[in-house]
This record gives C-alpha cells, sequence and structure tokens, in this order.
C-alpha cells in the first residue's frame, strides 16, 4: 500500500501506529472479559440470590480456591459459603478437586454459568419435541439441578393435573415414558455417583468424594414401577383431618417404602441441546440456500446420526445413499434417483455443507459440520458489518474474504468505489477489528516504503470480538430489564393483589358487580403504565433471545476451531 511517489500511505506504516492499535486489542479483550464477569454475575444474583451470586463471582475472578480462602476473601461466614457452593454444585455451575495435601479446591465454571441464559430456549425445545410433559420435565432438571427419575417424574404428573380440568389427572406411567424418550434421544443423562468401592472401604474418608460414570450406563434407564397419578394441592381431604400440613407427613413417612432409584440422579445434557439447536441452524441454511426437499435431506442425514456422532465432532458417521433413501420421512415421495441427484448437487455447493467421502452402498456422504458452522459465523459477520456500516462496507468485508488477502489499491479496484471512501471505510473496519492488517516487509528493516499492507479478515479473531460484544450487550439487557421492573414495583405489586383478590373470589363464587368493583382499583393510567411495562420486558426478553442465537452459533464456531 504505497503512493505514486514510493512513500507509506499514512497510518499503517507507523510502527507507533500499530503498537497503539495493538494495545487497544488488548485493552478491548480484557474490557470484554469484565463484561462476560459481569454478564455472570447478572445470571447468578437473578437464579440464586446475592451469597451465591457473590461466592461464584469471586471464584470466576480468582480461579479454584479452597473453602476457608473463599470465606476469608469474600467475608462471609464458613456456614454460607457451604450452602453457597452447595448450591453451586448441585447446578454443576462449580467443580472440586482433591489435590495431593488432602486440601479440596472448588473452581467456577464460567461457561455453565453462561448456558444459564439459554435455559428459556432448552425448555421450549423440550416442549417442541415432546409436548408439555417433555417441557416441564427438562425445566425441573433445569431448576433443582439434579434429580431422581422417581422425584421428577411424580412432581410433573402432580404440575399437569393442577392444570387439567376437574375430575382429569395425569398418570404416573406416561410421564414416565416420555422421561425415557428423552433418555433414549440423549436429552437428559446420569449424574456421575461414588462408585461401590469407595463406600465400602475401611479407612478413614477421603476429602471429598471422586465421582464416576460409565459410558454405557450414561443413558440406562433403572426399571421403575411407578403407579400412580398426579394430585392436586387443593384437594377435598386436605383439611378434612383439621390438622397442620406440616404434621402429617411425618405421621406416614416410616411406612413409606424405600425409594427404588434412590441415589442416581439424572440431569439436562446440554451438549445434546446444542446439537440440537447446530442441526436445526444448517437445516434452516441449507433451506433458505436451496430448497425445501435439500433441507430435509440434510435434516433426515441429521437425524440419523444424532446420537452416533459426539456432539464436538467435525463430521456426521457416513451414510449411504440407499440409508438415507430408507429413513426419508414418509410424506417425501422422491425416487431414488431425485435422490441421488439432490445429493450430488449437495456435495457439488461451494459452501460444502455435505461431502462424499465414498461410492460404496449408492455413495457414501458426510455433513461437514465444521465447514457448515464457519459458514454460518461468516454469515453473522457479514450481517453485522452490513447493519453497523452499511452496505458498500459489506461489500468491501465479502471482497476481503474471497481473496483472503488484498492492497488499498486493489480493494478499490475490485469493489469500484472511491480511493478515500474505500480508505475510510477500511479503517472504521480496522479501527472495530472486524478485518486485519498485514505487514509483509520485502527487506528485514520493515522500511514502509519497502512492505506492502495487506488487508485480511481473521475470522476466528473477529468472532471472538463480536462474541464478547454480544456478552456485553446481553448483560445491558438484563440490567435494563431490571432497572424497568424496579421502577414500576409497586404498581407491580398492586396488580398482583388486584389479581389474588379477584381469584379468590372468583373461586368463592362473587358476583360480577363485586368482581368489577375490585378491578376498577387500578386506574386507566395505572393500566395503560402496567401495559407499557408489559410491552417493553417482552421486548427486552426477546432481545435477549436474538441475541443468545448469536452467541451460540460463534460460540459453537470458536469451539470447532479451537478443537481441530
Amino acid at each position: 500500500m504505497r503512493s505514486e511517489r514510493g512513500g507509506p500511505v499514512s497510518g499503517p506504516g507507523d510502527p507507533l501506529r500499530n503498537r497503539n492499535q495493538r494495545e487497544g486489542t488488548l485493552r478491548l479483550l480484557s474490557v470484554m472479559t469484565q463484561a462476560e464477569i459481569k454478564l455472570c454475575s447478572l445470571l447468578l444474583q437473578e437464579h440464586f440470590g446475592e451469597i451465591v451470586e457473590k461466592i461464584g463471582v469471586h471464584l470466576i475472578r480468582t480461579g479454584s480456591q479452597p473453602l476457608r480462602v473463599i470465606a476469608h476473601d469474600t467475608g462471609t461466614s464458613l456456614d454460607q459459603v457451604k450452602k453457597a457452593l452447595c448450591v453451586l454444585i448441585q447446578h454443576n455451575l462449580v467443580i472440586y478437586q482433591v489435590h495431593k495435601r488432602g486440601v479440596v479446591e472448588y473452581e467456577a465454571q464460567c461457561n455453565r454459568v453462561l448456558r444459564m441464559l439459554r435455559y428459556p430456549r432448552y425448555i421450549y425445545t423440550a416442549k417442541t419435541l415432546y409436548s408439555d410433559t417433555g417441557e416441564l420435565i427438562v425445566e425441573e432438571l433445569l431448576l433443582n439441578g439434579k434429580m431422581t427419575m422417581s422425584a421428577v417424574v411424580k412432581k410433573v404428573a402432580d404440575r399437569l393435573t393442577e392444570t387439567m380440568e376437574d375430575g382429569k389427572t395425569m398418570d404416573y406411567a406416561e410421564v414416565s415414558n416420555t422421561f425415557v424418550r428423552l433418555v433414549d434421544t440423549h436429552f437428559v443423562q446420569r449424574c456421575p455417583l461414588v462408585p461401590a468401592t469407595e463406600n465400602s472401604d475401611t479407612g478413614p474418608p477421603p476429602p471429598a468424594p471422586t465421582l464416576v460414570v460409565s459410558e454405557k450406563d450414561m443413558y440406562l434407564v433403572p426399571k421403575l414401577s411407578l403407579i400412580g397419578k398426579g394430585k392436586r394441592r387443593r384437594s377435598s381431604d386436605e383439611d378434612a383431618t383439621g390438622e397442620p400440613k406440616a404434621k402429617r407427613p411425618k405421621q406416614t413417612t416410616d411406612n413409606k417404602e424405600p425409594i427404588p432409584d434412590d441415589g442416581i440422579y439424572w440431569q439436562a445434557n446440554l451438549d445434546r441441546f446444542h446439537q440440537h439447536f447446530r442441526d436445526q441452524a444448517i437445516v434452516s441454511a441449507v433451506a433458505n440456500r436451496m430448497d425445501q426437499t435439500s433441507s430435509e435431506i440434510v435434516r433426515t442425514m441429521l437425524r440419523m446420526s444424532e446420537v452416533t456422532t459426539p456432539s464436538g465432532a467435525p463430521f456426521t458417521q457416513p451414510l449411504s445413499s440407499n440409508e438415507i433413501f430408507r429413513s426419508l420421512p414418509v410424506g417425501y415421495n422422491i425416487s431414488k434417483q431425485v435422490l441421488d441427484q439432490y445429493l450430488t448437487l449437495l456435495a457439488d455447493d461451494p459452501l460444502e455443507f455435505v461431502g462424499k467421502s465414498g461410492d460404496s452402498g449408492g455413495g457414501m456422504y458426510v455433513i461437514n459440520l465444521h465447514k457448515a458452522l464457519g459458514s454460518l459465523a461468516t454469515a453473522t459477520l457479514e450481517s453485522v458489518v452490513q447493519e453497523r456500516f452499511g452496505s458498500r462496507c459489506a461489500r468491501i468485508f465479502r471482497l476481503v474474504l474471497q481473496k483472503k488477502h488484498l492492497e488499498q489499491k486493489q480493494v478499490e479496484d475490485f469493489a469500484m468505489i472511491p480511493a478515500k471512501e474505500a480508505k475510510d471505510m477500511l479503517y472504521k473496519m480496522l479501527s472495530e477489528n472486524f478485518i486485519s492488517l498485514q505487514e509483509i516487509p520485502k527487506t528485514p528493516d520493515h522500511a514502509p516504503s519497502r512492505t506492502f499492507y495487506l488487508y485480511t479478515v481473521n475470522i476466528l479473531s473477529a468472532a471472538r470480538m463480536l462474541l464478547h460484544r454480544c456478552y456485553k450487550s446481553v448483560a445491558n439487557l438484563i440490567e435494563r430489564r431490571q432497572f424497568e421492573t424496579k421502577e414500576n414495583k409497586r404498581l407491580l405489586e398492586k396488580s398482583q393483589r388486584v389479581e389474588a383478590i379477584i381469584a379468590s373470589m372468583q373461586a368463592t363464587g362473587a358476583e360480577e358487580a363485586q368482581l368489577q368493583e375490585i378491578e376498577e382499583m387500578i386506574t386507566a393510567p395505572e393500566r395503560q403504565q402496567l401495559e407499557t411495562l408489559k410491552r417493553n420486558v417482552n421486548k427486552l426478553d426477546a432481545c435477549e433471545i436474538q441475541v443468545d442465537e448469536t452467541i451460540f452459533l460463534l460460540e459453537s464456531y470458536i469451539e470447532s476451531t479451537m478443537k481441530r
């Protein structure tokens, strides 16, 4: 990148400028790390309260620490620290490790804390795939961290019975069947257990138990004969004895049989949910690029290999054309010849979502998951550049992506944009870290007049930068939602009180005039304010979910790239 006289174009060749740019990048990374910690803090506080948030954020900032050091550094009592750690371990947000001297250290799982942002999406996916029963099973497991199958089945059956009409109940067997289906498709898995040999040792117990689970037992459901139906909280015989509710369970606890699956705990398999999200994104991308039939073929291939392919694998298992043909949905009446044509078309596509790995069985095909994630991440970056800087910048960005390395003069010529505008756009994207500048010196002294300056796009670096910005955006959205709720706290409490009064009066058979009188306790301006609040909170919630979809794509691409 040189002027007509052979001198450097102002800017890139200056060593001071390059040093400032590097320092700016390092500052950006440290600030974004702070944004990540801030988001973890907001999520922990929203789900578990201040004490757990204080302990969790302290461990995220400092790394692994023993119990007494945590209590000393946070100024929290030992008992409260123990309870907070119990909560965090129960929800897989903290792990522990025994060192050689017998000291147990606790370490926070920052990535696992950030997954709490995705809880609504996990629950909605379970509802889509396994109806209301699946939704409540996953919701209970996420809310409680770990639960036994019998406890989940009973709780979900009770909750479903509450929503049914009078006289109808939910059978335990029906909930149990849905639970087994979730385990069979790996959406729910067993938690690690203390091995039996450790319990039988006669020596002193270890400072902390070692939890293990074998691969073959991870999705093995114990044979339980759960017979019964869901119960309603308000039943006719509840108060017949006239005794306080707290006393009645104590009278029957001695007569209860031991729980058949005691000690076998289950948890939601978040990696499997992520695999499902990734597959949905790939299918959607193929549908947008080609047509519905192509996307259905890709969906069939992904469905056939969803349990056999590990979540972090770069490719799916090879599938023959004949196997794919037999597994297509019943409604798709396409011939084998048409299927082969579609598979050839998918394999020849420049994006290379589908690849051919052999010729046996009519042709062996795989889905290149790594390239698919790379294409999705690149499309996300292009979209952000277009929204942030305009269509001309997006044209330059796509051009640099396509050509790999370009000088400024080449960018101007290929993009057909005037030199001044192209220079401004390049520097704008360079300052925002969407593109980078590579120096190729012709002589060892790195003299600007004898150095080529090439613009390039480092997709991994740009994806990391955008990911941290997304974390900051979500933190801002959560803070805004909390502010909106806090500002209208009194009005919300009043609304809840009025709704509770109306519900109790309806249960006792109150007249319409009485109910109307209670409803008028909230004035028209207050009702309008509540509607505005509800609309704003719904918008903020929707924004959180949309940003999280971008976060998921970028995280998946970065993780896939780092594993290669």
